[in-house]
């Protein structure tokens, strides 16, 4: 999977949560963001780093389709046929909303009490009774939310990378390495064990998130209108000067 939301992971979380649970095993097809290597002779396979590390979050077997074997492609893919025939082909809709409740019901009145073509029982029945397929709770596990490769280069101008958008950081960590989390919808960026930023996490796509306290004393920053600057400096007498003006005056040949 890569570091934006993969194909598959939100859907496979929401299965779980309109289930009720997890099961023990997923059939997955072999698309390159799943799996990094399946040999259609040894069967030897190689699952995404971040699909295995989703995987242990939620405690599922990963099982990749048999390449040009439509027995487990067929079985992967057939569904999502069925629902577009079935469900969407022909329809129209106002709203996200108004789909989503279409499909609901579709689910609830159509697809689950008819009589599957291959168990030759409504779904809805079968799942009900088989109590040794039954998913293992969720258990309150939160979403699995996290970068794959956590350590980022701050770029030159002040911001690391997340999925598509860009967070920044201060400026002094510009072409320095720092470790970047997102879990519970925050940005956390840290640098040697400490945090240096922390921001919800940006809604959309090639968003660019600036903290303009990120950027003081950066030459050509421009303060924010209204926000108050840094206090002047107070004065210096003339005795806290490890020396008299008249010494500095002839240092320089001018007075001051």
């Amino acid at each position: 999977m890569r570091e934006k939301n993969a194909p598959g992971q939100e859907s496979l979380e929401s299965a779980f949560r309109a289930f009720g649970g997890v099961p023990e095993e997923v059939l997955l097809d072999n698309a390159r963001a799943l799996v990094s290597h399946h040999d259609p002779a040894t069967r030897e396979v190689r699952f995404n780093d971040r699909l295995l590390a989703f995987a242990k979050h939620w405690g599922f077997r990963p099982r990749a389709c048999a390449p040009y074997r439509a027995r487990t492609k067929g079985k992967d893919e057939r569904g999502v046929g069925y629902v577009k025939r079935n469900a969407l082909a022909g329809r129209e809709f106002a709203s996200w909303a108004a789909l989503e409740a279409h499909l609901a019901w579709w689910t609830r009145e159509v697809a689950d009490v008819r009589v599957h073509g291959t168990t030759g029982e409504p779904p809805v029945a079968r799942f009900g009774r088989d109590e040794a397929a039954a998913p293992r709770p969720i258990d309150g596990r939160p979403p699995f939310r996290r970068v794959r490769d956590p350590c980022r280069r701050v770029l030159p101008d002040c911001a690391v990378e997340v999925g598509t958008n860009a967070c920044s950081v201060p400026w002094r960590l510009t072409g320095e390495r720092v470790r970047v989390t997102v879990a519970d919808g925050w940005v956390r960026v840290s640098r040697a064990g400490r945090e240096v930023a922390a921001r919800p996490e940006a809604a959309g796509r090639r968003r660019r998130v600036a903290e303009p306290a990120h950027f003081r004393r950066v030459p050509g920053f421009r303060r924010p209108a209204g926000e108050p600057g840094p206090a002047p400096p107070a004065a210096m007498a003339e005795s806290d000067l490890p020396r008299p003006l008249a010494e500095y005056e002839r240092a320089v040949g001018e007075g001051w």
